[in-house]
Formats: structure tokens, C-alpha cells, sequence
């Protein structure tokens, strides 16, 4: 080897290896890397197929994307959102990022925000809120199942905070108990003439007009 090199000095061909030398060395890194990133994502895709809380079918959320997962294999994490776009993630990320599995329990809890008029009775308001609610869901056994919190002076409203359990395994039913919430509270309010502001916007025009023309 030594010898080698001493032929390629004299051949001033010693740059040329150094050249090749580098070269090669940069290949490798590039290809170490990749070879990194594949390895991670085969590793992290064995450790997610044997973790007992994560499911194909399981509802989730993770990555700022939330589904079904159809799939998980060594390459990446699949879910399918609700709009049936299909999401695909690097196992490595989802290994690596906090992840909400809405499948591990059967109870959510909704919450819903509201305003009523400055003019309302606000012990009735909380009173009917309660009651409609407590009516319209199974799984809200009485009135003291439900949360109710005023929450601020709002513009043109007195704000609060409704907050209630259901029986739900994904976002979706979440969605449709709040719209099926807010129908019911906007005719239980409209029955007892309880008004529920627009937001309103005051106008200041420091210039008089001239409106006589």
C-alpha cells in the first residue's frame, strides 16, 4: 500500500487520489444517511406494529392529522381522514410526535360556546341550558351532568362555556352531538325569546358630511 502511494507521487497522481478518496467518502455519507432514514422508519414501523394501544381501525390524531388507521407496515403510518383524503406518514414521525388515540376510551367531552343578550335572565339561561341538554342526550343522566360556566363581558354578549360528556369513539360523533347541541339550545332559546346577539360594530366619522346636495 505504501508503495502505492509513493508510485502515485512520483506520478503526481497523489491529488487525484485525494480527489477519489473524498468522493467516495461524500457517496458513503449520502448513502448512509438514506440508509439512516430507511432504518428508522423499518424500526420505528416493528415498534408501532406491536404497540397494543395503536390498531388498524383505531381513530387518531398525530402530525396535525387526525383518521383511521388503515394501515402501518415498515415504511410508513396510513390513516384515512374524514373527509377520505388518505394521509401518509413516516413511521419515524409518528413514533417520534405526541399521538391522541380517540379509539382507547368510549366517553368524549363536547364543549360548546355560546352568547346571550345583556338583557337575559342568566339563572334561566343556565337553567334551560342545562335541561335542554340533559334532555336531548342519553348519556347525560341529569342537569348536574352538565357544565356551565359564564365566561366574560363579551361586545355584544354575555359569553359561556357549556361542557358535556357522550358515549363516542372518534371526532366525527363529537361533531354531530355539537350540531345536534346547538339546534337544540337555538330552539329551546328561540321558545323563551332568549336572544342570541349578532355581533355588533359602532362607526365613528370625525368629518360631518354635507347631505344636502
Amino acid at each position: 500500500m505504501a508503495g502505492l502511494f509513493i508510485a502515485l507521487n512520483i506520478l503526481n497522481l497523489d491529488e487525484a487520489l485525494t480527489s477519489l478518496l473524498t468522493t467516495a467518502g461524500i457517496a458513503g455519507a449520502v448513502i448512509g444517511l438514506s440508509l439512516q432514514g430507511t432504518l428508522s422508519n423499518t424500526i420505528s414501523g416493528i415498534v408501532l406494529s406491536f404497540r397494543e394501544r395503536i390498531k388498524i381501525g383505531n381513530w387518531v390524531e398525530t402530525n396535525g392529522f387526525s383518521g383511521e388507521v388503515i394501515d402501518i407496515n415498515l415504511k410508513e403510518f396510513v390513516i384515512r381522514e374524514a373527509d377520505n383524503n388518505i394521509v401518509i406518514i413516516p413511521n419515524k414521525d409518528v413514533l417520534e410526535s405526541p399521538l391522541k388515540n380517540y379509539s382507547l376510551t368510549t366517553r368524549m367531552r363536547v364543549k360548546l360556546e355560546c352568547g346571550v343578550g345583556y338583557e337575559s335572565d342568566l339563572e334561566k339561561v343556565e337553567t334551560l341550558t342545562k335541561e335542554t341538554i340533559a334532555k336531548n342526550f342519553d348519556q347525560v343522566l341529569s342537569n348536574e351532568n352538565v357544565e356551565f360556566y359564564y365566561t366574560e363581558f363579551g361586545g355584544s354578549s354575555i359569553n359561556f362555556l357549556c361542557r358535556f360528556w357522550i358515549d363516542a369513539e372518534n371526532s366525527l360523533e363529537k361533531m354531530i352531538a355539537k350540531n345536534k347541541a346547538i339546534k337544540e339550545i337555538k330552539k329551546a332559546f328561540d321558545k323563551e325569546n332568549i336572544n342570541i346577539p349578532f355581533p355588533i360594530r359602532t362607526l365613528q366619522f370625525d368629518t360631518k358630511l354635507d347631505i344636502s346636495k
